[in-house]
């Protein structure tokens, strides 16, 4: 299984920012790491390994971008103003700069975004915010309501970046397009919140899958389960 290693300056960022990709060609696959976590995250916790058949077979190719999180919604010695704004750049790198590298390297129009935990709240703010871009959603216990990292702060950015209270008044026809699946398992603490960005997935008539077949936690031998499944579905 190939592995390549890039590092290189987000304009955006005003900062470097590290990336592992996996495979040589297939469709893409970028995927968020949980809290604050980082680029390699994925490959050590076996996410990756999980795929390998698929990676190996060229069915897609995997892109593990690093995050910031500590600088935007876990960055307590910052005001929750600063918090969100940088998680704007952050969102302004992803479709400004990296997602577009991506498309031209892979040669396609869309991609697919996934995540585990904290990981699938990126996938999915991004995926809703910008359905133009992707083809596929994929969550794994994952909880999509940022506004308890703010401290009571409420602005417009922070309701643009909170799914569950910019979502139901979305309406670009793309979101009406993509391939979504949010999964989670019985004893997951982030269940609840699953299901209702499922209901109101499910208001607007928005077809997705509600996957709630699995046993156990919050944690990783779940997820590592769920992947290559859902990787299936591309």
């Amino acid at each position: 299984m190939q592995e390549r290693y890039i590092k290189y300056y987000s304009h955006h960022l005003g900062a470097d920012n590290e990336l592992l990709i996996f495979g040589n060609w297939g469709y893409p696959v970028i995927v968020f790491p949980t809290t604050m976590g980082r680029y390699y995250e994925a490959k050590d916790f076996k996410l990756i390994e999980s795929a390998r058949s698929q990676i190996e077979g060229g069915k897609v190719k995997i892109y593990c971008p690093d995050s910031i999180d500590k600088y935007s919604w876990y960055g307590k010695h910052l005001h929750p103003s600063e918090r969100i704004q940088n998680h704007i750049y952050y969102d302004q790198y992803l479709n400004e700069e990296l997602i577009p590298a991506i498309m031209r390297e892979c040669n396609t129009s869309k991609v697919a975004v996934a995540g585990c935990s904290f990981g699938g709240f990126h996938a999915a703010n991004f995926a809703f915010r910008h359905p133009d871009k992707v083809s596929h959603l994929f969550t794994m216990g994952a909880a999509f309501d940022i506004r308890s990292f703010l401290n009571g702060f409420y602005n417009e950015n922070v309701y643009f970046n909170n799914p569950p209270d910019y979502l139901p008044n979305a309406n670009q026809p793309d979101l009406w397009q993509m391939n979504i699946v949010l999964g989670t398992c019985n004893a997951d603490f982030c269940k609840p919140e699953t299901e209702r960005l499922s209901k109101i997935l499910s208001n607007k008539k928005v077809n997705h899958w509600l996957d709630v077949r699995w046993h156990g936690t919050h944690d990783w031998d779940i997820w590592r389960e769920m992947f290559p499944e859902y990787l299936n579905r591309i």
